[in-house]
């Protein structure tokens, strides 16, 4: 598994050579990945709400697609195997569409609080749920209020990290909130010492 072989182009090595960058690369071609994800990756991927997937329509332009849902929502099936389950939409089906020609892709989960993200090349499987009711079992979200239409199944090619430079900052409602909790939950005991306090010394 190597991300460089497949991402640089000859002409994204002669860019790299006109801007300095290109003997860094070469010796980066010359590394091998793992031979799949490794524990880091799988963590990383399990806390993942969101991620954009692109493929490859049939007039050679790229497509891409948010995918969201509960944290985890894309789960790791072995070190090499991720899936989800798709559910209905706009019911435009281009993704899909696309993968039936090209099952190649391309995954971005992008954690801007921690100023992460992961790229990951990949090829597509669509399966249909009822006949594959075990995977579906594995990938299913308990009680998400929304209809699956199919499964989808990406066998990992390469994945590479990307540096953090240029990465906005944001937070969810649900990071936002734990950490007023804890603020609020900090300020709570201290007023109830401040009243235990004021309490003894109105007792002395």
């Amino acid at each position: 598994m190597n991300y460089a072989e497949i991402a640089f182009s000859d002409a994204s090595k002669r860019f790299q050579e006109r801007y300095g960058s290109r003997a860094s690369y070469a010796r980066m071609e010359q590394f091998k990945n793992p031979d799949g994800l490794t524990e880091y990756e799988i963590d990383f991927i399990s806390h993942q709400d969101n991620f954009y997937m692109a493929t490859n329509g049939k007039d050679g332009y790229p497509y891409i697609q948010f995918r969201g849902g509960p944290k985890g929502f894309l789960k790791t099936l072995d070190d090499q195997t991720l899936g989800f389950v798709d559910f209905g939409g706009n019911k435009q089906y281009i993704s899909v569409g696309n993968l039936t020609t090209n099952n190649k892709v391309a995954l971005f989960l992008l954690d801007q609080a921690a100023k992460t993200r992961l790229k990951i090349y990949a090829e597509a499987e669509i399966l249909e749920i009822g006949d594959n009711t075990e995977l579906f079992e594995k990938l299913r979200l308990g009680d998400y209020k929304h209809r699956p239409e199919r499964l989808l199944v990406l066998h990992v090619k390469a994945y590479d990290w990307n540096c953090p430079q240029h990465i906005t900052e944001r937070y969810t409602l649900e990071e936002i909130s734990a950490e007023f909790m804890a603020q609020h939950d900090y300020i709570n005991k201290l007023r109830a010492e401040n009243e235990r306090l004021k309490a003894e010394l109105k007792n002395r």
